[in-house]
């Protein structure tokens, strides 16, 4: 026994009921077992273990039940249609190896009948001039020959008569139908081995079985040490299977062996497989352990296949946002959605990758609800957001200054109802109407100020690295995404470079739902998807210049997963919105640019300096009175909490002041401090 398995201990002397022998063997230490033998066995019920469905998983869901219909009756199909659309070329075929055949069965029925096989033992009777053997060899032939002969020439009388008969009193259909088999079967006869009649049904790679020997050939291709060491065994906790359009394989790696050493060598797993790179995607599977790895095989590249119709175009039906709006599909064609409400989005990638598509369905997808108000900003200037300025209570789309002005004034709107909504939905929940303090479907139907509210920024690298604006606009921001999930306001920000300047760490990091598609590398990849993303197995980096649309998708679910947006293009967009306006007019949601009010850009900060004149301090009711006789149309149902809420982004707030009012009267209310705003320091 290996003494690695020992440990020494000291044995103390045991103590009885008389006197204690103290020798020498007593302190000698002896050696332990340090993992001892249980004496009773774990129960069952205690054991680590994992029970297999008792039906297959495709069998369990109707949706892949219902795919793995599809695979199957589109593999006969296709099989069926292979050799249909041949038979002209098969008869031919025949037809031209007929003539071999009949041949070959002509030399086969006079071997047989001339006994030919036994030509050689005639012939060693001869060599030994043995001439009592060959007399009795001879007889046996020649009675065989005329035995057979006799045998043949029956036959013959007998299918010529048939022939006969099928020809003068069968119906045509069975003549034709007899000589056709005929020349077939000596087609058949024929043809040569190595070229046969008919082709094989494989000319789309799309039906190739996936096998447990390409996996572990595969495996072991990727060139990593653990798994080609000596005793390493892959291990397939349960049998490959179809799963929607492709093939499901779930592998226990060798000891030492991570998901992520082979999710990181996809490119050589695809090579190994023998499959196109867009149709192989290995994923860990963080439930059970780090060795756990599951390999999905698609028919075709996910790139490849066929678009899926954005499910929202049909029927003109409005979609609320309260249900996951349709977002795109995963490798195996399932629908995804994103749960936008109670939530933020965060989109990034490369330039080109199909970042403003995706936000594109999302953005289309709550403009389908007529309660929900959209603002958006498009800071790229190439109107790729142009249809939506159609239903959108604010748009603005450019690079300019005014542009970049408009979007923090926006969000500084945004910002002032988060205090106007807190405090309402505080009210009603006091009174029983908000149960749950936030926004649900029931409390918008009552309350309409409460509707749901979609600020949307693409391309908001432009807007934080603003040398004006920059500021503002992430103390806004990450206010509007710790604040507004459940006050119903929701953010949707889209960028092409996520690094700390461009992407504010405070934004990035409260993110509910981030969808990443091609990047540059892992620095980009956790900026989007949050931090240790790259570590855990979910790359984007890995994705290549024609995975278009296609990203990993995380928050939307409980596992991060890959996902390819509905491709919605410029006719479609149209469509949609169009459908989404007739929506809002037949609701009385329309506002703002979509009823063709232009956005009142003002800059509070300024507005209240200007209210305060030659005063340094002022009451809030005073400074509000003053703001509505400036700009009656934005100030005149201002509250308390709303210009505090406006004023706290300068660094200002409210404050015990002694101040006189209009009336001359003096005392000490809630106010400001002009000095105070004009500095920028707390008040």
């Amino acid at each position: 026994m290996s003494v690695e398995r020992f440990q020494p201990r000291e044995v103390e002397p045991k103590v009885f009921d008389a006197e204690v022998v103290d020798d020498e063997r007593q302190a000698r230490p002896v050696d332990v077992p340090a993992e001892r033998p249980e004496a009773v066995p774990p129960a069952l019920w205690a054991a680590r273990s994992e029970r297999r469905p008792i039906l297959p998983v495709w069998l369990c869901r109707a949706d892949e039940a219902r795919e793995v219909a599809r695979w199957v009756a589109g593999h006969a199909g296709h099989v069926a249609a292979f050799h249909a659309v041949r038979v002209p070329v098969y008869a031919a075929k025949l037809a031209v190896w007929s003539p071999v055949g009949l041949w070959r069965v002509v030399v086969v029925a006079g071997r047989w009948v001339f006994d030919t096989d036994s030509h050689p033992v005639r012939a060693e009777a001869v060599r030994r001039s043995d001439a009592e053997t060959y007399l009795r060899l001879d007889r046996q032939h020649t009675e065989h020959v005329r035995r057979r002969a006799l045998a043949l020439a029956l036959l013959l009388v007998l299918l010529v008569a048939g022939a006969g008969v099928v020809v003068v009193l069968a119906p045509a259909g069975i003549t034709y139908t007899l000589g056709g088999g005929t020349v077939a079967a000596l087609g058949l006869l024929g043809a040569p081995k190595d070229r046969p009649i008919t082709g094989h049904a494989v000319v789309v790679e799309r039906y190739e079985r996936l096998t447990s020997e390409q996996v572990e050939r595969a495996l072991r291709s990727l060139g990593i040490a653990a798994i080609n060491g000596k005793g390493a065994t892959i291990h397939f906790p349960a049998p490959i299977q179809r799963h929607g359009p492709g093939w499901r394989a779930e592998v226990d790696l060798p000891h030492g062996v991570t998901a992520t050493d082979v999710v990181e060598r996809r490119d050589r797993l695809s090579a190994g497989l023998r499959r196109p790179l867009g149709a192989v995607w290995p994923e860990p599977v963080p439930d059970a352990h780090a060795g756990r790895l599951v390999i999905w095989v698609g028919d075709q590249d996910m790139s490849k296949a066929k678009p899926t119709p954005w499910p929202l175009l049909k029927g003109g039906k409005p979609h609320s946002v309260f249900e996951p709006l349709p977002f795109g599909t995963d490798p195996r064609g399932r629908p995804v959605g994103v749960p936008l409400m109670y939530s933020n989005v965060l989109i990034g990638a490369l330039p080109g990758a199909g970042k403003t598509f995706a936000l594109r369905v999302l953005v289309l997808g709550a403009a389908m609800d007529p309660t929900c108000e959209l603002r958006a900003f498009e800071l790229k200037g190439s109107g790729d957001l142009d249809a939506i300025e159609a239903v959108a209570h604010h748009f603005a789309s450019g690079v300019d200054d005014d542009t970049m002005a408009a979007c923090v004034a926006s969000m500084r709107e945004v910002y002032g109802q988060l205090e106007t909504r807190a405090a309402l939905l505080k009210r009603l929940a006091k009174a029983g109407r908000a149960p749950e303090n936030k926004v649900t479907p029931r409390l918008v139907d009552e309350v309409p100020e409460l509707r749901p509210l979609l600020l949307v920024v693409d391309e908001c690298q432009e807007l934080f690295t603003h040398p004006e604006h920059g500021k503002d606009a992430a103390h806004l921001a990450t206010a509007i995404i710790k604040r507004g999930r459940a006050l119903g306001v929701m953010l949707a920000l889209a960028t092409q470079r996520p690094d700390k300047d461009s992407l504010p760490t405070a934004v990035s990091a409260n993110v509910g739902i981030r969808f990443c598609l091609r990047v540059a590398g892992q620095i980009e990849n956790d900026m989007i998807l949050g931090t240790s993303a790259y570590r855990n197995g979910i790359r984007a980096t890995m994705l290549r210049p024609s995975d278009k649309g296609v990203g990993w998708l995380v928050g939307a679910t409980d596992e991060a997963l890959i996902a390819r947006g509905y491709y919605v293009d410029g006719d479609d967009t149209k469509r949609a919105v169009g459908v989404a306006r007739l929506l809002r007019e037949r609701a009385g949601t329309l506002s703002g640019a979509a009823a063709g009010e232009a956005q009142q850009v003002i800059n509070v900060r300024d507005d209240v300096l200007t209210a305060f004149g030659d005063d340094t301090k002022l009451w809030t009711t005073t400074l509000l009175d003053r703001l509505a006789t400036l700009r009656p149309e934005v100030y005149s149902q201002w509250t308390a909490e709303q210009l505090a809420a406006a004023l706290r982004p300068f660094g200002a707030t409210p404050r015990q002041v002694w101040a006189t009012g209009p009336d001359g009267t003096a005392a000490n209310r809630k106010g400001y401090l002009r000095d105070a705003l004009a500095s920028g320091e707390q008040g």
